[in-house]
């Protein structure tokens, strides 16, 4: 298959991603090219099934011309990137072995960043922008809107205060338009040579509010937390389910030893935890249901004790301070028929007493 060919397969699937509303398009041998859309996947028959040599060119043509990138790629058997298309879009990249062969999965990352209401998320958010310094986690499992909500979150910054925003992200996702802020975004691998000396690097940098994609790490948490102890306002995403299990992840990273000190310090710097997920809607597509942590003093204690397991009843008869629990908020979806009762059951944390929420 020649080059200008495959290059104007792959665009023509780029452009159905985006008129069909699909988040994410996989290419894997044996199968045809499958589109993700409102969380299932739909394969593209009208296309060819895909042979190695075709996700081998596709992924040629991807990659491009940059040679560090197709070194990192066959040394590594996998390499994260991002890709413009046409400047009409931009997709987040995995490239990837699997059994010998090359697969391919691209998210698509909506070029307008929009704002919690246009998102369906609660304006109450907002409030994480006006602190000075702290740490504000998003969690939640891959796929369910937790850059996006990131991204609103900054741009309210951007367009509101003057301050100096640094990312840090592996790869790059939205591209902000700086307003009133001055923004750096920096790609790991491309910019600096990993999270952890980006990290380290904006306490040099005179940064306000620190961006970070992921914390994966001890050493990332850890940097973290002191940037938030020093006067920074630090977001950043972990692939936890909810308030409780962030604490306990992020405690249960480091030794024995460390860990009340750990404690302790959590419990000063964090301000929040927001926790979503994507839920179908009955009408078609996906709505966030989301549980919000804020901490208070009682949380804090909690927090300081090692009893992260009390936080959902804290949140559940802390409303009045702007907290949600997931299942409040799937009860709200279910009484204004925006999901059905059987989808907010499936994605319902307490099922037995979530019935009585809805009375």
């Amino acid at each position: 298959m020649g080059t200008v060919h495959t290059e104007q397969r792959v665009k023509n699937l780029m452009r159905l991603v985006a008129q069909q509303g699909a988040s994410d398009l996989h290419l894997v041998v044996g199968r045809y090219p499958t589109l993700r859309i409102d969380g299932r996947l739909f394969p593209v028959s009208q296309d060819a099934v895909l042979t190695p040599a075709d996700t081998q060119a596709m992924s040629d043509v991807i990659i491009g011309n940059n040679e560090e990138n197709k070194n990192k790629f066959l040394a590594d058997g996998q390499i994260d990137l991002s890709y413009n298309f046409e400047d009409k879009a931009r997709f987040r990249v995995n490239i990837f072995f699997q059994q010998g062969y090359v697969s391919v999965a691209m998210r698509l990352i909506p070029r307008e960043i929009r704002k919690l209401d246009e998102l369906n998320m609660p304006e109450v958010l907002y409030d994480f922008t006006k602190f000075t310094q702290g740490l504000v986690l998003v969690v939640g499992p891959v796929g369910h809107g937790k850059s996006t909500t990131l991204a609103a979150l900054i741009n309210e910054i951007n367009h509101t205060q003057e301050k100096h925003i640094v990312t840090i992200e592996d790869p790059i996702e939205y591209i902000y338009e700086q307003d009133k802020c001055i923004i750096n975004q920096r790609e790991v691998f491309q910019d600096s040579k990993s999270f952890q000396t980006a990290l380290k690097a904006v306490f040099r940098e005179d940064a306000n509010v620190v961006l970070v994609g992921e914390l994966r790490d001890l050493e990332s948490i850890s940097i973290a937390m002191t940037g938030a102890e020093t006067g920074h306002l630090i977001f950043a995403t972990l692939h936890t389910n909810d308030s409780a299990q962030t604490i306990d992840r992020i405690i249960d990273v480091f030794p024995a030893h460390q860990q009340n000190q750990v404690r302790a310090q959590l419990a000063n710097t964090l301000l929040g935890v927001i926790s979503q997920r994507l839920v179908p809607r009955v009408d078609g597509g996906r709505v966030p249901a989301v549980e919000i942590m804020i901490k208070n003093h009682a949380i804090e204690n909690l927090i300081r004790e090692g009893k992260a397991y009390q936080i959902d009843n804290s949140i559940e008869t802390s409303s009045d301070q702007g907290m949600v629990t997931m299942d409040k908020s799937l009860s709200e979806l279910t009484r204004r028929g925006i999901i059905s009762i059987d989808t907010a059951l499936s994605f319902a944390k307490e099922k037995n007493n979530f019935q009585a929420l809805l009375r």
